[in-house]
């Protein structure tokens, strides 16, 4: 049998018995996130030999841990948007009493309860997805992969042994992990927490006689260590993944904190800090959430940045914006912060939530030639494709657009591409993305100043506020914000904003139009549902303001 295969730009018939014959694997991927497991899986289905690795399974990921699933399942979008419905519920139990139900003054919130539940659910998605790889026929391997060759990756089990595979195509999916800024006072290490590890390295080198054995050590879930014992020389090494006794977490172990704090400081602004902000003053935290910018979610339409801040603001969230994060240290009342503005504060958690960097660091992907950029990310080509023709990348590890469904947008190519004879970019326009505030932040398309940049003619604004029907009767007073950008020449709407309760399901509905190019004419012609807040996307026929193409200002960043 042939197949079609992608090189050099264009599709080539091979000769599939005969290349096969000299690797193991049609293809082998490593990392079994969302674009690893949707390019296996697929690329099975198109009649490849497929094989897989993923780091053992944690829910807080370090250089040694991952689990099959990847971020988003374990330690990102599943369980955050869990929590985001527990702490909803504290505002709903409040409306509620203006609807008649007669809730007791004190109501009690069982954190731990809410944790193990967000635990069995992840590690009920892990065990599907394993089932989802065995029932594609993907072999998966349990433990550390990097690439060796161009055509040869090496898979590091848990008891050590190493295994190598040669593979026809490799593709690397190893995602991102959140970074740490560098301020002083974030670790502390104790005597005695150290007198535990290397006691524990000694017994470790007394049961193991092996020239290197590496093992894992898990002291408690913010602990992860990948031990190294060589027993000619008696030389541990120990390489710390997580620290001891951190003063400040990140999204990670924010997930699976053994105790809900009473007072937390957020340091970031994309949307991970004001998730988590959203979610600690949710289920009744004291929250100051500190950012450099005048306003959080940089990149996002600067009008809907300034309406979520305001909601942040109404929601008992104190915000610090122009402001940096200089120092921490402990003490007995808590940890202590410090801030460029000589301002000082106390706090039970301290949430770094500053970005995210590719999984690259140990692939050796450099090594054999692979090109990496600045931020260590995998450069790649419209395709997936590395430099070296063999191998390749999809989702965070090459940092284009850090979304779960991109990476399966991805993934979904690249097996198409290179197993099912049809070439396929993925398409990055008109993509939709939430922020999982309190209310939520829904938006698809160029915000207002991505559209004055790219417009050749003037752009049409129209813009609704208005108080949801549902907190006429609660009380509630928090608006709901929908904005349309217009093209005033072609009538084509490029972006479409929502702040307000269900924005990201009416979203994808507004995304499907925008995909197939609609125009603000076609959104007048649809009969909306009433009473809907989603109907408003259709009646908004007043132009909020024009804005011309020779004052078109540049795109903000403040």
């Amino acid at each position: 049998m042939a197949r079609k295969m992608l090189i050099d730009g264009e599709v080539n018939q091979t000769n599939q018995v005969e290349e096969e014959a000299h690797f193991d694997f049609d293809l082998f991927v490593i990392g079994a996130g969302s674009g690893g497991v949707r390019a296996s899986r697929f690329s099975a289905n198109y009649g490849a030999k497929v094989g897989i690795c993923e780091l053992p399974f944690h829910p807080i990921s370090s250089e040694v841990i991952g689990g099959v699933g990847g971020t988003c399942v374990i330690r990102g979008c599943v369980p955050k948007k869990i929590l985001v419905y527990g702490a909803n519920f504290g505002g709903e139990i409040e409306d509620a009493r203006n609807y008649g139900w007669e809730v007791n003054e004190k109501v009690d919130f069982n954190w731990k309860k809410l944790l193990q539940k967000k635990t069995d659910e992840i590690i009920r998605l892990n065990g599907i997805y394993k089932r989802l790889l065995s029932n594609a026929g993907v072999k998966l391997y349990e433990g550390e992969g990097k690439v060796v060759g161009p055509n040869e990756v090496e898979v590091t089990q848990l008891d050590g042994t190493k295994l190598r595979y040669s593979a026809k195509h490799i593709l690397i999916a190893t995602g991102s992990r959140a970074q740490r800024p560098a301020i002083p006072g974030q670790l502390l290490f104790s005597d005695y927490e150290f007198n535990i590890v290397f006691g524990l390295l000694f017994q470790c080198k007394l049961l193991f006689n092996d020239p290197c054995v590496p093992i894992v050590v898990l002291l408690k879930p913010s602990l992860a260590f990948s031990v190294q014992l060589f027993s000619k020389h008696y030389i541990f090494k120990a390489a710390c993944s997580l620290s001891i006794q951190e003063l400040a977490i990140t999204s990670d172990e924010a997930l699976s904190l053994e105790d809900l704090p009473k007072r937390a400081v957020v340091f970031g602004g994309g949307y991970i800090a004001v998730e988590f902000a959203s979610i600690w003053r949710g289920m009744g935290a004291t929250v100051d959430l500190f950012f450099r910018k005048e306003l959080p979610l940089r990149g996002f339409d600067d009008e809907m940045r300034a309406v979520v801040a305001r909601n942040l603001e109404g929601r008992g969230i104190n915000l610090h914006p122009r402001t940096n994060l200089t120092e921490l240290t402990k003490t007995e009342e808590g940890i202590k912060i410090y801030t460029d503005h000589k301002e000082e504060l106390l706090a039970d958690v301290v949430l770094f939530a500053t970005g995210r960097v590719p999984n690259t660091k140990r692939l050796n992907l450099e090594a054999v030639g692979v090109e990496l950029d600045d931020a260590g990310a995998v450069k790649v080509d419209e395709y997936s494709r590395t430099n070296i023709p063999t191998i390749w990348a999809v989702g965070d590890v090459t940092n284009r657009m850090n979304l779960t469904p991109v990476a399966l947008m991805e993934g979904t190519c690249f097996a198409k591409t290179v197993f099912a004879g049809q070439p396929t970019k993925p398409d990055y326009n008109h993509i939709p993305c939430a922020v999982f505030s309190i209310p939520p932040l829904s938006v698809v398309g160029l915000s207002e100043e991505q559209a004055l940049e790219q417009a050749n003619g003037d752009v049409l604004v129209f813009t609704s506020t208005f108080n949801p029907m549902k907190n006429t009767i609660s009380g509630r007073q928090e608006k709901t914000v929908m904005k349309l950008v217009v093209d005033a020449e072609t009538d084509k709407v490029l972006g479409a904003y929502m702040f307000g309760p269900d924005a990201p399901e009416i979203m994808q509905g507004i995304a499907v139009a925008l995909k197939c190019g609609a125009t603000k004419q076609q959104f007048d012609s649809t009969v909306g549902i009433h009473p809907s807040a989603a109907e408003e996307f259709v009646t908004m026929r007043s132009v909020t303001r024009r804005v011309t193409a020779g004052g078109k200002p540049k795109t903000t960043n403040p």
